[in-house]
């Protein structure tokens, strides 16, 4: 079963959410840049999944499901599904530690520009490899 439509709107999401990721960036958030950015990776991927006809698990890492399924995925995207798969995997293992913290860890203390940076950069690559296969087919 493919919905299409619910395909469009996680990837239109994800895009407009990038641009948060900006405004965190810009203010100097750096747990929120990465607990964002993989949201946004998340609905990009979950996306790309629904547009090939995949109902993506209830999970927040689908990187396992992308490898798996690289057969059913846009040929044009065969080279970057290992990075794809990555940027889901890395930034899930930071989702709720970004947002939460732990009793010795502090998120605002912990994370710093570089972690934000990379998880932005990821952020912005998989909406962009996406974009085109589900938005503009």
């Amino acid at each position: 079963m493919r919905n299409r439509a619910l395909a469009a709107d996680h990837v239109r999401r994800a895009a407009i959410r990038l641009l948060a990721l900006d405004v965190l960036y810009e203010a100097g958030s750096w747990a929120d840049v990465v607990r964002e950015s993989q949201e946004v990776v998340e609905l990009a991927l979950k996306g790309l999944l629904r547009a090939v006809g995949i109902d993506p698990p209830r999970v927040h890492d689908v990187g396992d499901v992308l490898q798996a399924e690289r057969g059913r995925l846009p040929a044009a995207l065969a080279g970057d599904v290992e990075r794809l798969a990555a940027a889901s995997r890395g930034l899930r293992r930071d989702r709720e530690l970004a947002f939460y913290g732990a009793e010795d860890l502090t998120p605002s203390d912990f994370y710093r520009e570089p972690e934000a940076a990379e998880a932005r950069t990821a952020a912005r690559f998989v909406v962009e490899r996406v974009h085109p296969h589900v938005l503009e087919p």
